[in-house]
């Protein structure tokens, strides 16, 4: 079978805990199937993530990012302005790209239609900040501190991770909470998407007992958006304000800066494969 690309490469990262060898070997099985074998892999953390000049010059044409939303966020950021496209494939704990461009389906199944040509190959849209880029989301204030506690779940276990989860509810509930510019109302966290519309910006709700324990629920157990909220704006900039240094998560990876922060759309530099 001839492939819409012949030379893709992978990157997987070995030691994660969602590496599962079955899978990869479906992965390069379905590759020399269509006519195009893996030309090279990166294995993290052994390997560096690939930049544009290093992928144009051993001729790849597609990369398959098989790790989490982090991975695939700097993958991107290296390979601004190379000539290939980046197929995201669910390899990390939230899988939230790969979701949105190819729904909630195995990787074998997603990398079969891509090289079929069943896929369509575009810029996607971002949120970059001064200091960053977002592919997916932006989470920004006090409420972040839930990924430090998932993280220490997915790492030491439940009851490690039960031990600093108090403490990430009193941020979520007592420190200074962030703003829209130009809104009065201050929330736990703003979650910033990017859309081809603008930016859309929601705040998430912690009126009563169940809204935090939903919210608990969200982060530890997986899409943190799944957590109540309301919208509050959609636009092509949107400015975070707080009477503290504001916490943020760039598509997993945390971060902190000083208030207010700017964010605009923007287009990802690199084309991506979206299946659905």
């Amino acid at each position: 079978m001839t492939s819409a690309f012949t030379r893709p490469a992978l990157i997987c990262n070995v030691q994660s805990g969602s590496h599962d060898e079955a899978i990869r070997a479906q992965i390069e099985t379905v590759c020399r199937g269509h006519g195009a074998p893996l030309a090279a892999t990166f294995g993290l953390p052994d390997d560096d993530v690939p930049d544009a000049a290093q992928l144009s010059a051993d001729g790849i044409d597609l990369l398959l990012v098989w790790t989490g939303d982090g991975t695939i966020n700097a993958a991107a950021r290296k390979t601004a302005g190379w000539d290939g496209a980046i197929l995201p494939l669910p390899g990390g704990t939230l899988n939230l790209l790969s979701k949105a461009l190819h729904g909630d389906r195995p990787a074998p199944e997603i990398l079969a239609d891509a090289l079929a040509g069943k896929g369509q190959r575009r810029p996607i849209p971002t949120i970059r900040s001064d200091k960053s880029e977002a592919f997916i989301t932006v989470i920004a204030g006090p409420a972040t501190r839930w990924a430090e506690v998932r993280e220490t779940m997915r790492q030491d276990g439940l009851i490690e991770a039960s031990r600093s989860a108090p403490d990430a509810l009193d941020e979520m509930m007592n420190a200074p909470g962030v703003r829209v510019a130009g809104h009065d109302t201050a929330y736990p966290a703003v979650i910033l998407t990017p859309t081809h519309g603008g930016i859309r910006a929601d705040g998430i709700l912690t009126e009563g007992t169940g809204d935090v324990l939903r919210h608990g629920l969200a982060w530890l157990g997986g899409d943190f958006r799944d957590g109540p909220s309301e919208p509050i704006t959609t636009g092509d900039m949107v400015v975070l304000e707080s009477n503290a240094p504001i916490s943020l998560e760039y598509d997993g990876e945390l971060d902190e800066t000083a208030s207010p922060v700017t964010f605009t759309l923007a287009s990802s530099a690199v084309d991506f494969v979206a299946t659905t």
